[in-house]
């Protein structure tokens, strides 16, 4: 059966990077195009990145706006794995990422999602008295 295995989720400081790899197994891998989705507390599933398998357009790559620039998708067909690189990361990033591919027959397939947290963190109080 499909498999999607996400990892490299974690915590990172606003402006650091991240990259996600996302393990696939039970179908011919290199023939289906690949995607990265996220989803932010409250909000709704978005696309964040595609990339084209076969045909003319192969290798082709989508960005959703917010991450234009910022953000690369990969894919190696030797490993069936595809990666999502995220640089210049902003607390808006912060969001459960989930790898996914559709079937030829439309069938939507899903990873467990891998958590990405953007933040300063809570910090430390120091004092110095006299």
């Amino acid at each position: 059966q499909v498999q999607l295995v996400e990892s490299g989720g974690g915590l990172v400081q606003p402006g650091g990077s991240l990259r996600l790899s996302c393990a696939a197994s039970g179908f011919t891998y290199g023939t289906y195009s690949m995607n990265w989705y996220r989803q932010g507390s409250g909000k709704e599933r978005e696309l964040v990145a595609r990339i084209i398998s076969s045909g003319n357009n192969a290798g082709w790559t989508y960005y959703g706006d917010s991450v234009k620039g910022r953000f690369s998708i990969s894919r190696d067909n030797a490993k069936n794995t595809v990666y999502l690189q995220m640089n210049s990361l902003k607390p808006e990033d912060t969001a459960v990422y989930y790898c996914n591919v559709v079937s030829t027959y439309g069938t939507n397939y899903w990873g467990q999602g891998t958590q990405v947290t953007v933040s300063w963190g809570q910090g430390t109080q120091v004092t110095v008295s006299s």
